[in-house]
């Protein structure tokens, strides 16, 4: 994946229709989109779809903006303000028809329950202050009836559970207050009061379904969000061990390819008088490795450019490459001992075969490095079941050693190398003088 991948913002979701929404999930969707940060990268993702919900829809939005109201909020705006006054019309002639109440209570009555209608079209922005409005507004005007029926609802839908268990738990405490100082001219006392508050506990159950379906809605969003970020660190993670991997290989590679050039070019700096034979054979290995250090490198060049493994290079080093690996150092003037003692080595895997070759390899470099003109005895052993053993033994050389420059990660390379194929690896000087490497790579009994 590529950088301008990942950087790329997630498509715009629900464009097209997104006036069927309801503003709080419609801006949450966009936010999601446009890939702008939130409280919904962090904690619960039900916890932050309610915490949005609450604070969204029903006050000021993220940033103390309140969300734009979609087409689908001025149709139910204007439907909950129908309810209101059509209910509130149906109280005020009841009362009319009662008869037994003053013109000028019927007009105080009549015009604080239009003020309470009109105060439905704030009822998203302040919730809480009207539906708490509506319980001491019930005792003077029996016309915001409708509006204290939508309030009710508002609160329930945008405000968490504990604002509605405050406030409804109130109003339903004072209902039979309230139906003996205002009876209902229709029904008795018992029959009004268990009507109405069933009526009233059904509207607040009914904005609580709601609320949860929009908790729901912007939970399921922030999931798929969180699954698609880990999707996404997990690509980059497994890009990083491959990068890794590959970088390993190119050390390998390269440092044994980029040693031989550095000896040989020492040799001919430091003896500018040698036969022309000699210094044609050291010339000839130096420009056949710098040949096989460019084709390493520009094959390494390609892994990392393509996106996809390229099965046009050369293959890949196997245990049976080991008898190559040496003729190449013998032919560069190292003295190798090869001591191969290995049952079915045809039958050995190739990530382990790979794995000791570039153990020796590095052993082999770097007994050329640090103690050249000795020689290295390298002993492969193992059988299917018992794991393959490589041992890379060298004596101390017999004076001081010019110094050539390296990293001095190879012997941490090679361990890591051989911990990531299951194995293990130990190294250090020897008892009488020189060094040693010894490994171990499972190589496990055929089925």
């Amino acid at each position: 994946m590529s950088g301008d991948e990942r950087e790329a913002p997630a498509q715009p979701v629900f464009r097209e229709r997104r006036w069927l929404l309801p503003s709080a999930v419609a801006e949450e969707l966009d936010l999601d989109a446009a890939g702008l940060p939130g409280e919904r990268r962090t904690g619960d993702a039900g916890a932050s779809g309610a915490a949005r919900v609450s604070g969204g829809a029903g006050g000021p939005g993220r940033r103390g903006r309140r969300p734009r109201r979609t087409v689908r909020d001025w149709i139910v705006d204007f439907t909950c303000f129908l309810l209101a006054v059509g209910i509130g019309l149906v109280v005020a002639d009841s009362l009319a028809e009662k008869g037994d109440l003053s013109e000028s209570f019927l007009a105080v009555d009549q015009l604080l329950g239009a003020v309470a209608c009109a105060a439905v079209w704030v009822r998203r922005r302040w919730p809480v202050a009207l539906a708490a409005a509506m319980v001491p507004l019930g005792f003077l005007s029996t016309v915001s009836a409708g509006a204290s029926i939508v309030a009710f609802f508002t609160l329930a839908v945008h405000r968490p559970f504990r604002y509605i268990a405050w406030v409804g738990g109130v109003q339903l405490a004072v209902l039979p207050l309230l139906f003996w100082v205002r009876p209902d001219p229709d029904l008795d006392y018992v029959a009004a009061l268990v009507w109405t508050s069933l009526f009233t506990v059904m509207v607040i159950g009914w904005g609580m379904f709601v609320r949860s379906k929009r908790q729901l809605l912007l939970s399921l969003r922030d999931r798929a969000r969180h699954a698609e970020t880990e999707a996404q660190l997990r690509a980059e993670q497994a890009q990083r061990l491959a990068r890794e991997s590959i970088a390993r290989e190119m050390h390998d590679v390269l440092a044994h390819r980029l040693t031989l050039l550095s000896v040989h070019a020492g040799a001919l700096e430091f003896r500018p008088d040698a036969p022309r034979a000699e210094v044609a054979r050291a010339a000839g290995v130096i420009r056949e490795s710098a040949h096989e250090a460019l084709q390493d490198l520009r094959e390494i060049i390609g892994v990392l450019r393509a996106s996809d493994p390229d099965d046009g290079g050369r293959p890949q080093p196997t245990l049976a490459a080991l008898d190559a690996l040496v003729a190449e150092s013998r032919e560069a003037g190292m003295k190798v001992v090869l001591d191969l003692r290995v049952t079915e080595p045809a039958s050995v895997p190739a990530s382990v075969g790979r794995t000791a070759y570039r153990i020796t390899q590095e052993c082999l470099t770097n007994t050329r490095k640090h103690a050249p003109g000795t020689e290295a005895a390298v002993t492969v052993t193992g059988a299917p079941g018992d794991g393959l053993t490589v041992t890379v033994r060298n004596p101390a050389p017999d004076g001081p050693v010019p110094h050539v420059p390296g990293s001095g990660q190879g012997l941490i390379g090679l361990t890591e190398r051989a911990t990531l194929a299951g194995g293990h690896l130990e190294h250090g000087p020897r008892a009488g003088g020189g060094f040693e490497v010894r490994a171990w790579l499972p190589w496990p009994a055929a089925a």
